[in-house]
């Protein structure tokens, strides 16, 4: 089952453009990690010492490697280097994945092709 993890980050806002920077090729090494579906971190626009951060892997058993891999370890010392203040990380376990827009372009909120 797809599991999607969504989480604020804030850093000092002096290291923030560093710590992205640092942090971009420990992104890229967990987008080639297998079951990896998408791994995105960026800077919020309106908070100037917050890190937003959408996760989606394959399964369970991805993000357990993905825990046990280096980069993951070392991306928490990037974190401790740019000060981190605060963290909000939370798991959630997916079911069922639909387009928002329906084939006539409209959109919906109910889920309409289960």
């Amino acid at each position: 089952m797809t599991i999607v993890i969504m989480a604020t980050l804030d850093v000092d806002p002096a290291l923030r453009a560093q710590f992205l920077a640092e942090a971009d090729p420990l992104i890229e090494e967990a987008l080639a990690e297998d079951g990896c579906v998408e791994y995105s971190w960026g800077a919020d626009h309106k908070n100037p010492a917050r890190v937003n951060v959408f996760e989606q892997w394959r399964d369970e058993a991805a993000l357990r490697a993905h825990f046990a891999a280096p980069a993951y370890s070392t991306m928490v010392g990037l974190l401790q280097k740019a000060g981190m203040t605060a963290a909000d990380a939370r798991k959630y376990r997916v079911d069922l994945i639909e387009p928002v827009y329906d084939p006539q372009g409209q959109a919906r909120a109910d889920f309409f092709t289960a």
